[in-house]
């Protein structure tokens, strides 16, 4: 699974610091804590239709992770939806966009990781794309990382911050492996995510999940949950094993880039019957229901 450049985002513009600029002259400063020490959280975000899915719950967990990091100033919610609609203004953008929203602890005075250095800040940074689902709907492969999710204690993945490098070094395993993504547990050895997406699996009609202990509160996971509830799927939330995954009828995750997507294969073993199951095309319609009914208008 490798996504392609999509020539309609050629020229599209692209927000930094309130400032509307073409994608080849944006640029961040080389002080700002992004680039000095991946000091910063972001959200991604859908397009649906002229509406953002969850925005709401998505600026939420933003500025819940600002706030533990202890960024000195956050914009309201208000300024940050308006520095979006601008944005999408300007690309004449409504539907199948992704965004991806960063807000850097700002510039600092001098090279430096001391939060103190910076005096000038935050960094909004809204970055649309058009791009669809990134995942096949006809299933996708997992192999396991060595690379494991800290816990809370470490680093506790409640904070959606922009230091992606655990992610990144599984994902390169995948590569390498010929997977689409990996598998990532958590210092016990129970499953915790994905380098990029929440996970989920089907036994005997039960739903399960990782409890969030290492991974983050996913809003596309917590869509789910929701629509399982009122669809009368139970749930069960808990620790589970690479060998209760291997095991299962059903695989699949979900996440803003790619929805929900169904695994066929983890390290080798075929999950259920190797395709898409009743179960997660059944949540999937629902989720695309609801991402296309709801949202907050920005367009």
């Amino acid at each position: 699974m490798l996504q392609h450049f999509d020539e309609r985002n050629r020229d599209i513009i692209v927000n930094v610091g309130g400032r509307l600029m073409h994608r080849d002259q944006a640029a961040v400063s080389p002080f700002d804590s992004a680039v000095q020490g991946g000091d910063a959280v972001w959200e991604g975000l859908r397009l649906h239709s002229g509406r953002i899915f969850r925005l709401t719950e998505h600026l939420a967990r933003l500025r819940r992770s600002a706030q533990a990091l202890a960024f000195e100033s956050v914009p309201s919610d208000a300024e940050i939806t308006e520095e979006i609609r601008s944005t999408l203004a300007a690309n004449a953008m409504t539907d199948g966009v992704h965004i991806r929203l960063t807000l850097t602890r700002g510039v600092k005075i001098t090279s430096g990781m001391d939060p103190r250095l910076n005096q000038s800040g935050p960094t909004l940074i809204v970055l649309p794309e058009y791009k669809p689902p990134v995942y096949a709907a006809s299933g996708i492969t997992l192999i396991t990382a060595s690379v494991r999710r800290p816990s809370p204690d470490c680093l506790d993945p409640k904070i959606h911050h922009a230091n992606l490098l655990p992610s990144i070094l599984a994902k390169i395993e995948a590569n390498v492996a010929g997977a689409d993504d990996a598998l990532m547990l958590d210092q016990r050895g129970f499953v915790a995510e994905t380098n990029a997406t929440n996970v989920f699996c089907v036994s005997g009609g039960v739903l399960g999940t990782p409890a969030a202990a290492a991974c983050p509160e996913g809003i596309t996971r917590a869509a789910v949950l929701e629509l399982a509830a009122g669809a009368g799927i139970e749930c069960l939330i808990g620790d589970y094993s690479l060998t209760q995954l291997y095991a299962a009828d059903e695989v699949f995750v979900t996440g803003t880039m790619g929805g929900i997507a169904p695994v066929i294969r983890i390290d080798g073993r075929q999950i259920g019957d190797g395709r898409p199951g009743p179960l997660t095309a059944k949540l999937a319609d629902l989720l695309a229901d609801l991402a296309a009914t709801t949202g907050t208008r920005v367009t």
